[in-house]
């Protein structure tokens, strides 16, 4: 056996206490790892008036019950009047060993009880079954009196006995896992491989000063080769390994090594696996304050992590077990379900089933404490596994946390996520805001594309929003479809607003953006004219409106002092086929700026002489940018009778 790490204390954190009724963990900002529920049913009527022994289905008196996970009774045996020391199942559940201390042994079928019955002249204390005990190969079990006795059935269908080990005390516990049989007696603990039929080692007992009997040893098997040993306030995990077949000459050829070897604070009354981790149940002994004396105190339950010099504690909870006042290390026993995270903490007078906390209980512990965001992440995350909790209620409690708090800007935000697609809980959070005067903090949230509320939902903000904020309306009419409301209900309240602001701009040019959606064109130009805005050249050029500008070129002149060349190829290229227009517009240009239109002076001329004669020779007086010989040609053109007017000029 070989030493590799020493002894170390381990690391402990601060304990939580389980409440008397619902054994639940005291507030704390640490989520608690397991949860905690009393047997009760079945359990209860037989606990009155009778104890709970080493296994959660037998008695103090001799009986043993069969339990569902609830705490059901689903059989009952009459086995003994005494005390019933042992029980052990088998992995498929199907035949149990059961060990009295008058003596009997019992081996059987549950469904069949047919098997193997025995009295002996001691007490038998501890009874094992082969893991595999249903197959018709590994019919063995082991017991463990003074002696460790293995039976084992041949081919004649009859029981033989054979001594596996003996002379050093009581053995009080056995564990038996695929070939390896592990079992507890005064000195220590020992490892049998029942495939080489050799005795593999012997882990030392370290406190020698505790009576096992009030202080028992706790055995469990991690896997098939990991066995983990907790006695007193020791807790050893032993790993079993093949030796070098160079180093085997007379030795087994198996070995234990110890991997990690700590102290715990309290008395260890059971041991169970998690996987990389250990749950570990504790007697708990503590000074009084008043006297200086000791009191028995609540159990604990830990999950500690093994570490290669010591141990970490993951957590801890007091539990409060009935007469936890009255029990001793011995009256405590953990057992667990295998492949389960079920523990179940067994004393005379209670049994207590921790499980291991699902998402549920994660969500359930994050909502308590008013952690939202993390409950709603979660749930989208696990929604597949989560049973109790659904995604949309979170988020609505959520919603309302954030509600209460003032921060409504950010309720609104989580109604796109959390509300999604139903417009029933849209239109009653819309109501809502509506309640506590926050309209404008859901309006810019509201649904827009696939999904929409009813026309009314939205005008009801916009009517909000014309009454308060202008700008607030200014934006909401450029962001929202217009089809989402009825657009000549909004261009009336604008009107009847104007009525009493006639010269305010953001009206005005909202209620051009209005008429624009409704394709009353002529409207939203007239306003965009009078307001001189920027944008008139584009709403002109994007809804072809040079037929509605005939009347409106001087404002759209007066408009654009600053006229650009961009703005004049635009005009020209639009008014192309009407001529008499293009006219107006370029002698409106070419008077504010004789250079600005020069591009066009040529065709000008044409347009002069067809429309307005009279401004023909100013036009070429002030212009320098049309050739004679074109300037001839185009008045030949356009005006045979004043050509040779034209060249008397002195500008000729």
């Amino acid at each position: 056996m070989k030493h590799t790490k020493q002894d170390q204390k381990c690391k402990k954190k601060k304990k939580k206490n389980c409440s008397e009724e619902s054994l639940e963990e005291e507030d704390s900002e640490e989520e608690p790892k397991l949860k905690y529920e009393r047997l009760s049913n079945g359990v209860t009527e037989i606990l009155q008036n009778d104890a709970a022994s080493w296994h959660f289905s037998c008695t103090h008196f001799g009986k043993v019950f069969l339990l569902d996970i609830q705490g059901n009774v689903t059989q009952k045996f009459e086995i003994s009047s005494v005390k019933i020391n042992q029980i052990s199942l088998d992995e498929s559940g199907e035949h149990v060993g059961i060990c009295s201390e008058d003596g009997k042994v019992q081996v059987f079928g549950l469904y069949t009880r047919e098997g193997f019955h025995e009295n002996f002249d001691c007490p038998v204390k501890v009874v094992a079954l082969h893991p595999q005990f249903t197959r018709s190969n590994y019919k063995q079990f082991v017991t463990g009196g003074n002696k460790l006795l293995l039976y084992e059935r041949n081919w004649l269908n009859r029981w033989k006995t054979s001594v596996l080990h003996e002379g050093e005390g009581t053995i009080t516990n056995i564990q038996w896992r695929a070939n390896l049989i592990a079992w507890a007696n005064n000195v220590g603990v020992k490892i049998y491989d029942i495939s080489t039929k050799q005795r593999i080692t012997n882990v030392l007992r370290d406190n020698v000063s505790l009576r096992p009997d009030m202080y028992p040893c706790s055995l469990c098997w991690k896997d098939n080769t990991t066995l983990i040993v907790g006695w007193g306030t020791s807790i050893k995990i032993c790993v079993v390994k093949e030796r070098n077949p160079t180093e085997m000459r007379d030795l087994p050829s198996r070995y234990v090594e110890i991997m990690s070897a700590f102290e715990t604070e309290f008395f260890i009354s059971g041991l169970a696996p998690l996987a990389d981790q250990l749950v570990t149940l504790f007697f708990v002994k503590e000074n009084s304050d008043q006297m200086d004396e000791e009191f028995r105190a609540r159990p604990r339950l830990d999950i500690i992590q093994p570490l290669p010099e010591s141990c970490e504690e993951i957590s801890s909870d007091a539990l409060t077990v009935r007469y936890f006042q009255d029990n001793e290390c011995r009256d405590y026993r953990l057992e667990h379900a295998e492949g389960e995270s079920l523990f179940y903490i067994i004393s005379p007078k209670d049994i207590v089933v921790a499980k291991e906390r699902d998402q549920d209980d994660h969500i359930d512990w994050l909502l308590e404490k008013k952690k939202y965001e993390e409950a709603l992440m979660a749930a989208e995350i696990s929604f597949k596994n989560i049973k109790r909790h659904d995604v949309q209620k979170i988020g609505m409690a959520y919603i309302n946390h954030l509600v209460e708090k003032g921060d409504y800007d950010s309720a609104a935000r989580k109604c796109q996520k959390v509300l999604g697609k139903n417009m029933e809980l849209w239109e009653n959070e819309v109501y809502r805001f509506k309640t506590i005067g926050q309209l404008k903090a859901i309006s810019q949230y509201l649904p827009r594309g696939d999904l929409r509320l009813r026309p009314a939902i939205y005008e009801m903000i916009l009517h909000e929003f014309l009454k308060t904020d202008y700008e607030g309306f200014a934006t909401l009419i450029r962001e929202w479809p217009g089809e989402l409301y009825n657009n000549m209900a909004i261009v009336q309240a604008v009107n009847d607003h104007l009525k009493r602001d006639p010269t305010n701009s953001t009206l005005l040019t909202t209620l051009a953006e209005l008429y624009t959606y409704d394709q009353r064109y002529d409207r939203a130009l007239e306003i965009y004219l009078r307001l001189r805005h920027k944008d008139v050249y584009q709403l002109i050029h994007k809804h072809n409106l040079f037929s509605s500008i005939e009347d409106k070129i001087v404002l759209l002149m007066d408009f654009d002092k600053e006229v650009k060349i961009s703005h004049i190829n635009l005009v020209v290229e639009e008014l192309a086929d009407r001529p008499e227009l293009l006219h107006v517009y370029l002698h409106k240009l070419f008077k504010r700026d004789h250079h600005k239109g020069q591009k066009y002076h040529e065709r000008q001329i044409g347009l002069y002489a067809e429309y307005d004669r009279p401004n023909l020779l100013p036009f070429l007086r002030d212009s320098t940018h049309c050739p004679l010989e074109k300037v001839h040609s185009r008045t030949m053109q356009s005006c045979g009778r004043i050509s040779s007017l034209i060249l008397s000029t002195n500008h000729v």
